[in-house]
């Protein structure tokens, strides 16, 4: 018996009736354990493995949420965090969710539960386990919101993340997951937004970080006086001094009206590089754009080479977005058709790929249509035309009609309906998931009754330290279907 074993064994003969024993982690990072009547309870703070004591703070008939309070016998994965605002002490910033749990048993924990919401939830399994995409853990958070508090009674403005469970906003003054340079900019902030006249109608700053610029986007409820709007040039100018490009934006009212503070025709724009493609996408700070481009790169390339677009085939790239994966796929398919929900980006992709074309770059024949993707019906389904290869990447809500109508027309096929249409599905689907709970339904359908394998999934860890799982499945066309 080895070491480990022995204290086990002697931990579940020997331990008080109170202690608990973790035996997993849930969607929300909490360990999960059960008393001896069966009753499961969900420990924050709490790794697999562990021996502890936990304060009861929500009982239900079949559950309890409690709250860390000993640890009797501590994970092997444990580990320091490295953010002192990381833990459950009141204050606590609630950005984080996993700091304490060793990195690479983060990703091996969410791959875990994309299998589990795989097969309980379809009964799918894949053939194979894709090698996890992961990069740096620290600095990776290249878009956030920071939400932005006056508090009166300590004389100062707050700039960060909310609190665990609260509506506070936590007192920051680093952020180990920001990029280094935002990260040195928190304390400046809170001074610069203290400072101003309008410090109590500023409730946010949405972050965009690109290759060469920083955006600040500042949300404000009342207009700014021109006092406020020079100590904003200010603030820029000596971050300028300290090596950063920032630019100001400002946001009256919803995200549409987000404009630039003193635009200069000179000055970089925000965007970033798909190098391996030879792609540059411009952006605006209020666009989707994933919030790590460190392990965007890895995915884009990791999701055309799990396609194997060939020179004759065309794609469809369904929720296109700006044309993150469109263009790259510009670059090896015959044809290529981007669709999105968006009247905005279908507009913005259409800029980036004039922007690609006027540079000379050579892409294959390409369109962006808007289109309403949570309605999809066989009929339009046939109306996009037959695609050799699809790429679909959806929000968290999944790509549930589209799944149903490619479902539909299978089943139409098999019992002998329109035998001379001319529609035919997809030999291969590649779907990149930021839910793993809709990507399993959505691959119920396509495994269930499309007529689809599900050949290969992976998670993606876009965003370490926190319980968001993403991910990366392929579906390849049953032959004997």
């Amino acid at each position: 018996m080895s070491g480990v074993e022995a204290t086990e064994a002697v931990a579940q003969t020997d331990r008080p009736p109170q202690w608990l024993h973790v035996t997993s982690m849930d969607l929300e990072a909490q360990g999960v354990a059960r008393r001896p009547d069966g009753k499961v309870v969900f420990i924050d703070g709490a790794l697999p493995t562990e021996w502890v004591s936990a304060e009861t703070q929500r009982r239900k008939n079949q559950w309890e949420q409690a709250q860390l309070t000993e640890i009797h016998h501590e994970s092997a994965l444990r580990v320091v965090p490295r953010c002192p605002q990381f833990g459950l002490h009141a204050g606590a910033c609630g950005g984080c969710k996993m700091q304490h749990l060793d990195a690479a048993a983060q990703v091996a924990m969410k791959q875990r539960v994309l299998e589990d919401n795989l097969w309980h939830l379809a009964k799918v399994r894949a053939q194979n386990l894709l090698r996890p995409i992961a990069g740096p853990a620290w600095g990776y958070r290249y878009r956030a919101r920071l939400s932005v508090r006056y508090v009166p009674k300590k004389g100062e403005v707050l700039v960060g993340f909310h609190e665990r469970k609260s509506r506070y906003v936590a007192d920051m003054r680093e952020c180990p997951v920001l990029p280094p340079h935002v990260s040195r900019m928190l304390m400046p902030l809170r001074a610069l937004v203290f400072g101003m006249e309008a410090r109590e109608s500023c409730p946010q700053i949405e972050l965009a970080v690109g290759d060469e610029v920083t955006a600040l986007v500042l949300r404000h409820l009342q207009p700014l006086s021109a006092a406020d709007l020079q100590r904003l040039r200010d603030f820029a100018a000596a971050q300028r001094e300290e090596g950063v490009v920032l630019q100001w934006w400002l946001q009256p009212k919803g995200p549409e009206t987000a404009h630039r503070l003193d635009p200069q025709p000179d000055e970089p724009t925000l965007a970033y590089r798909l190098p391996e493609f030879g792609v540059r996408m411009p952006f605006k700070p209020t666009d989707f754009t994933q919030v790590n481009p460190h392990i965007n790169r890895v995915l884009v390339d990791r999701a055309l080479r799990l396609l194997d677009v060939q020179p004759h085939e065309r794609v469809i790239d369904w929720f296109c977005g700006l044309g993150n994966f469109t263009l790259p796929l510009a670059t090896r398919a015959r044809e290529v058709l981007g669709i999105e929900g968006s009247e905005a980006l279908v507009a913005r992709s259409r800029d980036n790929l004039r922007l690609h074309q006027r540079d000379g770059r050579v892409l294959a024949p390409t369109q962006f249509v808007a289109r309403n993707l949570f309605e999809m019906t066989p009929s339009m389904l046939e109306a996009d035309g037959t695609a050799d290869k699809w790429l679909v990447d959806p929000p968290r809500e999944g790509a549930f009609a589209l799944a149903k109508a490619l479902a539909d027309l299978h089943q139409e096929h098999l019992s002998g309906g329109r035998p001379g249409r001319a529609w035919l599905p997809p030999q291969r689907i590649v779907y990149v998931s930021c839910n793993p709970a809709t990507l399993a339904r959505d691959a119920g359908l396509i495994v269930h009754q499309a007529g689809y394998r599900c050949t290969a999934a992976g998670v993606v860890n876009m965003f370490p330290h926190t319980a968001h799982v993403e991910s990366i499945a392929v579906f390849d066309r049953d032959t004997a279907s």
